[in-house]
């Protein structure tokens, strides 16, 4: 048998329980140091903006994958959390009107899809007709409407008189067997000759 092998087999018997020891002496001392140590007062000693300084943010945001990082995100937790009273008594809504382009808005809706969701029948239930009624001015309405037909019936009547005139007219040239057709007024309203 060869010598060494018999002093690897003492060295084991003896590092492998030292080894043992040597561990449960380093996690007794580390619980000593841990409970001995003012956190607090340890970190009031680092310096966060160097610390900040030395951090480079691109570099680890470029290790982010944030897909993952939107899967483990609860959003429904995190609005349940999100104020929306506070934040809308914070909006300034003038200005932010202000700043809309209302016209490039209404471009983009479809009024006829709009329409089609407008229950009209709705829309006229809720009218007031006696309202609306006891704000008409019916009398100056009937009137202008009267008014009007009445001027369209005399400009009708005067029109089918113009032309039941000259029918009469040339049924009486004919009859007396006229050559030349009579004046095209009488003579009053007729203008003189160089005024024509």
């Amino acid at each position: 048998m060869d010598p060494r092998d018999r002093l690897r087999s003492v060295g084991r018997r003896l590092t492998d329980p030292a080894e043992l020891i040597a561990q449960r002496v380093t996690e007794r001392v580390i619980d000593l140091l841990v409970n001995a140590l003012d956190l607090n007062a340890l970190v009031a000693r680092v310096d966060l903006n160097a610390l900040i300084r030395h951090v480079d943010l691109d570099e680890i945001l470029k290790k982010v994958d944030v897909n993952v990082l939107l899967d483990r995100l609860d959003v429904n937790a995190l609005l349940n959390r999100v104020d929306m009273t506070a934040i809308l008594d914070r909006v300034d809504v003038n200005a932010l009107l202000d700043r809309a382009d209302i016209d490039g808005v209404l471009r983009r809706v479809d009024m006829g899809a709009v329409l089609d969701r407008v229950d009209f029948n709705d829309v006229v239930g809720r009218i007031d007709m006696d309202v609306i009624v006891e704000q008409t001015d019916l009398g100056a309405v009937i009137a202008k409407s009267s008014g009007g037909a009445a001027s369209e019936a005399l400009d009708a009547a005067r029109s089918q008189a113009v032309g039941l005139d000259q029918f009469i007219d040339r049924w009486v040239g004919r009859m007396l067997r006229r050559k030349h057709s009579g004046p095209s007024a009488p003579p009053a309203l007729r203008a003189p000759q160089g005024e024509q």
